[in-house]
């Protein structure tokens, strides 16, 4: 089989194998989400939305940006084949962990009061913000084992370690929401961070390693370096996080809380459910573009080919959402959720242009490049909040997924001329002719939408949706050869 061949095959299949525990966690995520919204409502699904997205701006300043740069240390001493190295950056990375997540607990509970004011305007949850603090230490640990396994390309105990994690959280959870309802939400996010904790240490004892035993003074030593990139990313994703949070406070005053649930629930759609490639993707892709970051040719492929992976798989979801978003929306929510439609549609078309830019941001990520990552943390975080607060100024929430398309489309020719100029990044021809013929179909169904007879509308959006699918299996055939790789599987199984 040709080498490139291989190298599309081997996107495919990490990208396959992810995609498959993501189908999962969304099977796990649409029985939550039909629960949340049965149970606790469009209010209690904004209250979860303010106090999560607040645990994650707090837990983002605070992680140090450590998981990160471990994943990106450990693979690029494992591709040169330094044991040694490799051993010392584990035995740190379990050391420091203990220190961000701590820190994550103790800016949480001397902030509470605050963290209570800024979301919801009083101080009745200081006492949430309390409780939860502690779910700051789980994640955090978590996020170290997860690195390690990560950065080690054990994709398969990744797989099992996140699928496990949130299929315990989820039958410990329901009879929670069930007996408690509103009152079962802070319990909730507690006992599913530390069934993650639990099941990540779990997964990460089966790697083997000889992580020599460190002092606080030798690992605060080993990790500067790790940190000086990571306070970086960690001021980056702080930026990206601050500014999605201010704009849920400012969403929470002008429009009230039931309005944060419904646009919760909208982009949990988009970025769980559609976007659950993106989650697939980066967690092979970011080590293996790590690993061969110094070399431009070998960095030019490996994004191109994975940005045809992505968006030849996401392309077909797009279309297959648009075509069923009615009754998309009535499964995983209740009737009441229907006016999150027009928001999401326009949306998701905005998911085509994040499938190219998410792939070539992440060459900024792999270089290390900490100044260029917060200029355009800054720039882009800044513009998406004034895209969002226009947006629902004019248009409500059909303006927040107008703001969406507008924003990622910016974005993604932002990050193309970014990456071209620093980095002389450039991507095939052919991976922008699939692009536009994807977007074209997309665009297809989107219009088809609005055509008032039911019957008419649902028979057209599944032929684009059967023309996209088509198009896709083809293009994508034509990379992996589908064939071969299903006999190499049964002869694996046959050995």
């Amino acid at each position: 089989m040709p080498k490139q061949n291989n190298d599309y095959t081997s996107i495919f299949k990490s990208t396959s194998l992810f995609g498959a525990v993501q189908v999962f966690n969304i099977l796990i995520s649409v029985i939550r989400s039909k629960v949340i919204a049965i149970w606790i409502g469009p209010t209690g699904m904004g209250i979860l939305g303010l106090l999560t997205s607040t645990l994650k701006v707090v837990g983002e300043f605070t992680k140090l940006g450590l998981s990160t740069t471990a994943v990106r240390e450990i693979a690029q001493t494992e591709s040169k084949g330094d044991t040694q190295e490799t051993n010392l950056i584990i035995a740190t990375i379990r050391k420091v962990v203990w220190f961000t997540g701590l820190l994550g607990v103790i800016v949480t509970l001397i902030f509470s009061p605050l963290l209570s004011y800024l979301a919801f305007d009083g101080y009745d949850y200081t006492l949430a913000f309390v409780w939860i603090s502690i779910s700051l230490l789980f994640n955090q640990l978590s996020a170290g084992q997860l690195a390690i396994l990560q950065g080690f390309r054990k994709l398969k105990l990744l797989a099992k370690a996140n699928l496990l994690g949130n299929f315990i959280g989820l039958l410990i959870s329901l009879p929670l929401y069930y007996f408690f309802r509103l009152d079962a939400i802070v319990p909730v996010i507690i006992v599913s961070s530390f069934v993650a904790l639990v099941v990540s240490w779990l997964y990460s004892k089966q790697v083997k390693v000889n992580a020599p035993k460190l002092s606080n003074s030798d690992a605060y030593d080993k990790a500067k370096g790790m940190l000086h990139l990571g306070l970086m990313l960690s001021l980056r994703g702080s930026i990206t996080l601050v500014a999605a949070y201010v704009f849920q406070l400012y969403l929470s005053h002008v429009g009230g809380i039931d309005e944060v649930g419904y646009y919760v629930a909208g982009f949990m759609i988009i970025n769980s459910y559609v976007g659950m490639v993106f989650n697939a993707m980066k967690t092979d892709y970011f080590p293996k573009l790590s690993g061969v970051i110094d070399n431009l040719q070998d960095v030019n492929k490996i994004v191109t080919n994975q940005s045809i992976i992505g968006i030849l798989i996401i392309g077909p979801l797009v279309v297959a959402f648009l075509s069923f978003l009615p009754l998309i929306v009535r499964l995983l929510y209740t009737p009441e959720f229907l006016v999150i439609i027009a928001f999401v549609s326009w949306a998701i078309l905005g998911v085509l242009f994040k499938t190219l830019s998410f792939s070539m941001g992440y060459v900024i990520l792999a270089k290390g490049d900490s100044k260029l990552f917060i200029k355009t943390a800054v720039f882009f975080s800044a513009l998406m909040l004034a895209f969002n607060i226009i947006g629902y100024h004019f248009y409500g929430l059909e303006g927040l997924g107008i703001s969406f398309l507008l924003y990622y489309t910016i974005h993604f020719f932002g990050i193309k001329l970014i990456t071209a100029k620093h980095y002389k990044l450039s991507l095939d021809k052919s991976l922008m002719t699939i692009f536009l013929v994807l977007f074209g179909l997309s665009i297809a169904t989107f219009l088809s939408t609005y055509i008032n007879q039911s019957i008419y509308k649902y028979v057209i959006c599944s032929i684009l949706l059967i023309i996209t699918l088509a198009y896709s299996y083809r293009q994508l055939d034509k990379r992996v050869n589908f064939k071969f790789l299903i006999q190499r599987i049964f002869n694996k199984d046959n050995e």
